[in-house]
């Protein structure tokens, strides 16, 4: 599998991207299957998050990875904190404790990156910059990044800490594409011209910050999974045509279809089912066309003014 620069760093990641939100209902024996497909197809980065589970998805993971045979240093290994029950929270102090606990339940002296986990609007850049500071001279946490934000809330955090952010994560998919739309849709009065997301894909890699993509093959939170939702059996329809003809999964097509984008994006993956993360990984070894690409866009009901 191909691995990328991610943003302005020295790390050298997989495409693809082993999300572990669901491993707190996998065993420890289970988790180890998980963690040994994904490498052997490729996939060298791993995502956390404190919350995932109450923290017993990094639990498992680090128990599951000491069966292995695969080393901590030959693995990207990512967490987030910032999300509390019924407030988000970027003080110094949250950011310092919930590295401690994640660094704790992961077995590990050291994040190769931490991000920050939903905009808190209460955010005093001083405090998370002074956070980052401390974490990264003592050697807990390598490089930082930012999860759902838009340009405005990173070049205002980026302006108090003294490293790069290098991520930003987003949910995006070919049935969720606000990222796309408004940029296809300049100076138009239509619903598509709607600008959501403040040219974040745009800004982006003018800042070198890499997309990490969540939920690919959902509609969103609310509506759940495109193949099952009624608005979207074009596209669904469309991706199996395209599937069969390549001998591969739906899910490996909505692979290719994210990673076709010059943007040089990854794929968060949260499956726990080492057969679907093997037919998924085939994704990364698609080339689609551009017309296959915009294909694909047309097939969820965009139109191209």
């Amino acid at each position: 599998m191909e691995q990328i620069k991610i943003g302005k760093s020295d790390l050298k990641a997989s495409r693809l991207i082993l999300g572990c939100m669901r491993m707190e209902a996998k065993s420890v024996e289970e988790a180890k299957e998980v963690i040994e497909k994904a490498y052997s197809v490729g996939i060298n980065h791993i995502d956390h998050a404190d919350i995932y589970g109450g923290g017993k998805s990094e639990e498992i993971f680090a128990e599951a990875l000491k069966l292995t045979d695969i080393k901590r240093e030959d693995l990207i290994i990512q967490s987030k904190c910032g999300i509390r029950k019924g407030f988000y929270d970027f003080s110094y102090d949250h950011i310092m404790r919930s590295v401690e606990g994640i660094l704790e339940r992961l077995q590990t002296d050291y994040l190769d990156i931490l991000l920050l986990h939903r905009p808190d609007t209460l955010m005093e850049p001083e405090e998370v910059a002074k956070a980052f500071k401390e974490l990264h001279y003592s050697g807990k946490v390598r490089n930082f990044g930012l999860s759902n934000a838009n340009p405005g809330q990173i070049k205002l955090l980026q302006k108090f800490v003294e490293f790069p952010l290098i991520i930003d994560q987003l949910e995006f998919g070919p049935a969720h594409t606000p990222m796309i739309d408004s940029g296809l849709n300049v100076n138009m009065k239509n619903i598509a011209g709607v600008n959501r997301e403040d040219s974040i894909l745009e800004f982006t890699r003018l800042e070198e910050i890499t997309i990490q993509t969540w939920s690919p093959f959902q509609v969103n939170l609310e509506e759940g999974l495109f193949i099952k939702h009624s608005n979207y059996a074009e596209l669904t329809q469309k991706l199996e045509t395209m599937a069969e003809a390549r001998n591969v999964s739906l899910e490996a097509m909505v692979t290719a279809w994210i990673l076709r984008h010059p943007a040089k994006m990854q794929m968060i993956l949260g499956s726990m089912n080492p057969q679907r993360i093997e037919e998924i990984a085939k994704g990364a070894d698609i080339e689609l066309s551009r017309e296959e690409w915009y294909e694909i866009y047309r097939s969820a009901g965009n139109l191209l003014p």
